[in-house]
């Protein structure tokens, strides 16, 4: 399987499928689509919840200061941002950055499924609890399912990969001290690289 190939079509489904929930809202703005960017042979793949404003505009994930950390996390570790793969759960900003709806993720999550696929990735890292829940749910682990506070930086075992749910980095930008827990949570990412 071409993976480049592979991606290469969900970017083109998203596109131009126009019933996906946001794709209005997208159009009227004159945003992007944001699917997703790095390494087609990631080990780790980070998965956001949906585009802000910055990405929407520029069809990138993680670009804004939320981005900005991200990149500060990945070098606490030595990680390159290339050398890992960057997506959301929804590929389309919600209006005024609101969460996204539960019909949005469903909608969307097929495209993240494939992904992972086609990808391969050891390590799925979920950075935001949206993406958390779905990705637990959906690889076995709705056991498991917590709050987002008391799960962060564990390691669980799905099907074809480890999992690790982790705060999202704006967190880091409104409390200095969640930058240290995100630091210490990617400590964990090492044993992967």
């Amino acid at each position: 399987m071409d993976k480049t190939e592979e991606l290469r079509k969900i970017k083109e489904e998203i596109v131009a499928e126009t019933n996906l929930p946001l794709y209005n809202y997208r159009t009227e703005n004159k945003y992007f689509p944001v699917i997703g960017e790095g390494s087609h042979d990631a080990k780790i793949i980070f998965v956001g919840e949906a585009p802000g404003l910055n990405e929407a505009k520029q069809g990138r994930p993680f670009c804004g200061s939320a981005g900005r950390m991200l990149d500060s996390l990945l070098k606490t570790i030595n990680l390159e941002r290339n050398s890992v793969y960057i997506t959301n759960i929804v590929k389309d900003r919600p209006p005024e950055n609101r969460d996204p709806l539960e019909d949005e993720i469903k909608t969307y999550a097929p495209y993240l499924v494939r992904q992972i696929e086609i990808i391969k990735p050891r390590v799925v890292v979920a950075l935001g609890r949206h993406s958390m829940k779905f990705i637990m749910e959906k690889y076995g682990l709705l056991g498991e399912v917590s709050s987002i506070s008391l799960i962060h930086g564990k390691i669980f075992d799905t099907q074809g990969f480890k999992f690790i749910p982790l705060y999202h980095p704006a967190v880091a930008i409104y409390n200095g001290n969640m930058k240290n827990i995100l630091e210490k949570d990617f400590k964990l990412l090492e044993q992967f690289i």
